[in-house]
């Protein structure tokens, strides 16, 4: 007999370092790689720069601050997206020069 408080989310992955080389190349492996021009890539980080800089110019604050977690969801963004302009720029290149 099955115990009713045991529920099963079936099996684990296999080989869990997988999921986690996966997740951090999606980090680190530059957006023009994906396609993505390397224009737009600097222009989204430069966006987030200057919302990070000034974060209530009125312009781009997308939710208030005073929101519990929804509200620091924006600034997340914006240091996402200078992550992902400093990965462009770095290894960007270097994608390049290979090719």
């Amino acid at each position: 007999m099955k115990d009713p408080k045991i529920i099963d989310i079936g099996d684990a992955p296999r080989n869990p370092d997988n999921l986690r080389s996966a997740f951090a190349r999606g980090l680190t492996e530059p957006l023009s790689s994906k396609g993505w021009p390397r224009w737009l890539v600097f222009v989204l980080a430069l966006v987030g720069l200057v919302y990070v800089l000034n974060p209530t110019l009125g312009i781009f604050e997308l939710f208030p601050d005073n929101l519990p977690i929804i509200g620091n969801l924006d600034e997340g963004l914006a240091y996402i997206l200078i992550l992902h302009g400093l990965v462009e720029l770095f290894e960007g290149g270097k994608k390049n020069k290979l090719e």
